[in-house]
C-alpha cells in the first residue's frame, strides 16, 4: 500500500542526508478523507495523524481512537483561541501557535487542565497575506514570549507558497529554528518531504500521497 512506499521513501531520505533511521516522524494528514481511508492505514499500522480543523477531529477520532491503540494526533491547522481548549484536549501536539494572543491563551487553559501538548511556532515564510504564521521577522519575539509563560515549544513549522522553490524557506525555517535552540522543524508535504528531509525536517506532513486526493 501507499504507506510502505511513503515509509521506504523516507527511510532512503534519510539515509541519502546521512540522517538517523526513524529520526523523521510521518504524520498522516487525514484531514476530509474518506473513513475508510484513513482505517486501512490505521489498520496497518500506522499511529501519527494530522488534521486541520478541532471540529473534524473531534467528530471522527474519538471512536478511532477508542479502538486503536497509540494514535497521536497533531493539530496542523490554525487554531482559533475559542477551540484552543477542546484542541488542548484532543491534541498531543499543535503546530501553528502563531500570535501573541493564541500563546497567551495556550498558557492560561495550560495551568486550568495542569498539562499541555507540545507546541510548534508557525512561521509565514512567504509573508503571504492569506496565510496563518506568523512572520519571519517576528518568531524569535513570539518563541521569547511562549516561552516566558512556560510553553513547551519544541519547533517551528512553515508551508512553503505554492509556486515558490520550497528550499529557500526550508532553510530559512532551519536557521530560525536553529538560533532559537529549537531541534524541531515541521515541513515537508507531499510533493516535497524528501527536500524537507534533506533540509533537516524532523515532522513531515502527508496527506494526498498517502491517502489519495481528498474530497473536498
Amino acid at each position: 500500500m501507499q504507506l510502505d512506499d511513503i515509509r521506504a521513501r523516507i527511510a532512503r531520505a534519510e539515509a541519502d542526508a546521512a540522517r538517523t533511521p526513524g529520526s523523521v516522524t510521518l504524520i498522516a494528514v487525514s484531514k476530509l478523507q474518506p473513513p475508510e481511508r484513513v482505517r486501512a492505514v490505521l489498520e496497518a499500522g500506522h499511529r501519527t495523524y494530522g488534521e486541520n480543523r478541532v471540529q473534524e477531529a473531534a467528530g471522527k477520532w474519538p471512536d478511532w481512537c477508542a479502538e486503536f491503540d497509540g494514535v497521536d494526533l497533531h493539530l496542523v491547522g490554525p487554531l482559533q483561541t475559542n477551540k484552543a481548549r477542546q484542541a488542548m484536549e484532543l491534541f498531543s501536539t499543535i503546530h501553528t501557535l502563531d500570535r501573541p494572543k493564541l500563546a497567551r491563551t495556550l498558557a492560561r487553559l495550560a495551568q486550568d487542565l495542569g498539562r499541555c501538548p507540545d507546541l510548534f511556532v508557525q512561521v509565514n515564510t512567504g509573508a503571504e497575506p492569506q496565510k496563518a504564521g506568523v512572520l519571519p521577522e517576528d518568531a524569535d519575539a513570539l518563541i521569547t514570549e511562549a516561552r516566558a509563560l512556560d510553553l513547551p515549544v519544541i519547533g517551528v513549522m512553515c508551508i512553503p507558497p505554492v509556486d515558490a522553490d520550497p528550499l529557500t524557506h526550508f532553510r530559512d525555517l532551519r536557521e530560525i529554528g536553529a538560533r532559537n535552540g529549537l531541534a524541531g522543524l515541521s515541513m515537508g508535504m507531499s510533493d516535497d518531504f524528501e527536500a524537507a528531509i534533506a533540509e533537516g525536517a524532523t515532522h513531515v506532513r502527508v496527506g494526498s500521497a498517502l491517502f489519495g486526493a481528498r474530497d473536498t
